[in-house]
């Protein structure tokens, strides 16, 4: 049985194989592509809506209890731009 995750955009319920996992490192957050870095993380599906929900609802710096910088998010996006909806 494959383990549950909610996404921190939408606050849909997927499972783990359907959500891509970001985690926090030096104050940075990052995608985590084989899903096993240490770390707090958070999930979020393979879509840029929910990303952008998550931005505007500021879940990421609840998730991973971190005050992201702007710029630090401003970086993200330009990665899930070219990594989500594929």
């Amino acid at each position: 049985m494959d383990a549950v995750r909610t996404c921190v955009g939408c606050r849909q319920q997927g499972s783990r194989k359907d959500l891509v996992r970001l985690v926090i490192s030096q104050n940075n957050l990052s995608f985590d592509l084989n899903k096993n870095l240490p770390g707090r993380g958070s999930w979020l599906h393979k879509q840029t809506s929910c990303f952008d929900q998550a931005v505007n609802r500021g879940s990421f710096n609840r998730a991973v209890k971190a005050k992201l910088s702007p710029e630090s998010l401003a970086k993200l996006k330009e990665q899930a731009e070219k990594m989500l909806e594929i």
